[in-house]
């Protein structure tokens, strides 16, 4: 089982390491924006760095300095054990190290979620969902519909950390198919834990001022755009959650904005049946 990661007094040295600068009292959140902050700034305790054109699409050569100030910088908070408001394929989400526990409680906290409610695991490679979790199904299920809007829950294995998720033998895998995130996972080293941005109860985030009031908790906002058509209330069910945790079946949790074509491969192509 691999230990969870300490969070604490971390800030200064890993603000060095990805060089970037500190500032006023030992802060690392401080450094260089990637970009000038926008006509409404950001609250206090929170940076908001813009990514150079869309996130969705890995920035061109012109733009790729942007691009990695912003990776460094999120890399930065995240392993000193802070939490990152960051862009995905279906919603804003709220990213922490799920190797540390204590960035797990504060997720928790911000959010005002119920404990007995599961984080998401972010990974950014199909190839790592073997890692950390004991997969039943055939490669080529996982890799038609992953990196994709859905999240698969499958048996977690004893490589994650045993404060994510404790009352349960599952966990949910999601590889967003948006290229700043997928960069994020792998040059962060690590699984993060990876759920909504927004309050518990409240509407999910098409972009980044939809969740202003959780700026002052968070050390980076990353604001990729508008997600979808940034009001539609279609783009905001969120990924489609299937258990795939039984061999031979799939149960569909939350139907999200991929049910059609997610139990299309599941059914149609793989012969799994539903269960009841």
């Amino acid at each position: 089982m691999s230990p969870a990661r300490p969070c604490r007094g971390l800030r200064a040295a890993v603000a060095a390491s990805v060089g970037l600068s500190e500032g006023p009292g030992g802060s690392a959140r401080r450094g260089r924006l990637l970009r000038p902050p926008s006509p409404a700034p950001a609250a206090p305790g929170a940076r908001l760095l813009r990514l150079p054109g869309s996130g969705a699409v890995r920035a061109a050569s012109p733009e790729r300095a942007g691009w990695t100030e912003a990776l460094r910088a999120a890399v930065a908070e995240l392993r000193a054990g802070a939490v990152v408001a960051v862009p995905t394929d279906t919603l804003y989400g709220l990213a922490c190290s799920a190797s540390c526990s204590e960035a797990l409680g504060a997720v928790y906290r911000l959010k005002g979620r119920s404990e007995a409610k599961p984080l998401a695991v972010c990974l950014g490679r199909v190839a790592d969902v073997y890692r950390y979790c004991h997969v039943r199904v055939p490669e080529g299920l996982l890799k038609d519909l992953l990196p994709g809007p859905v999240t698969l829950v499958l048996e977690r294995s004893e490589e994650l950390n045993k404060d994510l998720n404790p009352f349960t033998p599952l966990v949910g895998i999601r590889i967003p198919d948006h290229a700043f995130i997928q960069d994020l996972v792998q040059v962060f080293g690590g699984p993060l834990a990876l759920t909504s941005a927004n309050l518990s109860s409240q509407a999910s985030s098409l972009n980044v001022e939809e969740f202003q009031d959780l700026w002052p908790q968070l050390s980076l906002v990353i604001d990729g755009g508008p997600i979808g058509d940034g009001q539609s209330p279609e783009y905001r069910l969120g990924s489609t959650v299937v258990d795939l945790s039984v061999p031979g079946k799939f149960g569909i949790i939350r139907p999200g904005c991929a049910l059609e074509s997610t139990t299309a491969i599941l059914h149609q192509k793989y012969g799994l049946l539903p269960s009841h």
